[in-house]
């Protein structure tokens, strides 16, 4: 029909706002960028030093009372955004590409370089907002990945010089708090209740799954078998199946999960797909049980933790800062 034509006026509309928005974002930024390092620049140099900045907001006040951003507060901020990012090559051309909101955020939220570098990539590439932003930094997310799989024996400025640095990953350990589910929970209500936030869910597990469906159903000779919840990774170009446990991690539940897969693999995967790949999500796992269930075989399957509140962010700081002390000492001994 031609109305489905004119369609594509309405794509290209949107395109150019979105283009439009995002230089008019892009020149806010470095707006605020030159002024940070203005004032920076004028409070070095002069007897009265940060004062500057209170004389200069005034002046903004007074002078110009219809330009909004310019109070004594943001004015401070901008000094701290230019002097926090000045000498990061790497870095400060990408903040331009994220919200005048997020870029605080993450300033004032984050306590490391490499934490804050970690959450600009993210946000670029998930196009988080303000919330989604605030819910990963408070769930220590960048604490949970660096400790998760190999990550927590490589030094974190390595692996952020990757291209595709954050790269999907299955977590070691995720937050459900947003199901507001009590620890006497059933599976069934566990499930019930991450298919009713699957936006949240998916924001805690990756924004490049695409869910498929819950109870999947595969018919393996003459018999119905069901998967909790099965998603698809567009990174990975794979097929990742959940299955959810309200207890412990059992040896017998790799074997189940490998029976899945197979199936998956010989009725559902097309050619240009990798493998599937398969995530248990128990309440607790013992690290060592995990490892000599899987040391004997080549299952492309995990074994994760979930917990049902917020992790304390510092215990997770501390953690991560004890490896990488480690990591370091190390190094220091074979050089």
């Amino acid at each position: 029909m031609l109305e489905n034509q004119f369609n594509t006026i309405i794509q290209l509309i949107e395109q150019r706002k979105e283009r439009a928005y995002r230089k008019v974002n892009e020149e806010l930024i470095t707006l605020y960028w030159e002024v940070g390092q203005f004032l920076n620049n004028l409070a070095e140099n002069s007897k009265y030093g940060d004062k500057i900045i209170d004389k200069a907001a005034e002046y903004m006040k007074t002078q110009y009372p219809n330009i909004k951003g310019f109070t004594r507060s943001n004015m401070y901020r901008m000094v701290q955004f230019y002097n926090t990012y000045k000498d990061l090559e790497k870095v400060a051309p990408l903040v331009r590409q994220l919200s005048w909101s997020n870029n605080l955020l993450i300033l004032g939220a984050t306590k490391t370089v490499e934490e804050k570098e970690f959450y600009i990539k993210m946000s670029i590439k998930d196009n988080y907002s303000k919330r989604e932003l605030s819910r990963q930094i408070a769930s220590g997310y960048y604490q949970r990945y660096m400790l998760s799989e190999k990550n927590a024996r490589e030094h974190t400025k390595n692996i952020s010089d990757e291209k595709d640095y954050p790269k999907p990953r299955i977590l070691d350990t995720y937050c459900l708090e947003f199901l507001n589910l009590s620890n006497t929970v059933s599976e069934k209500e566990l499930k019930k209740a991450v298919v009713k936030n699957l936006k949240e869910f998916i924001l805690e597990i990756g924004k490049d799954f695409t869910f498929v469906g819950e109870e999947y159903k595969l018919q393996v000779g003459n018999k119905d078998f069901y998967i909790d919840l099965l998603f698809y990774n567009r990174v990975l170009s794979c097929m990742v199946a959940f299955e959810l446990k309200i207890g412990p991690f059992k040896p017998e539940y790799i074997s189940k999960m490998d029976f899945y897969l197979e199936a998956l693999d010989r009725q559902e995967r097309k050619k240009n797909e990798n493998p599937s790949v398969g995530v248990i999500l128990c309440s607790s796992k013992n690290a060592k049980v995990v490892e000599y269930t899987i040391s004997r075989t080549l299952s492309p399957t995990m074994v994760s933790e979930y917990k049902l509140r917020l992790i304390d962010k510092e215990l997770l700081e501390e953690k991560l800062k004890e490896i990488i002390q480690a990591i370091e000492r190390n190094e220091l001994k074979t050089t």
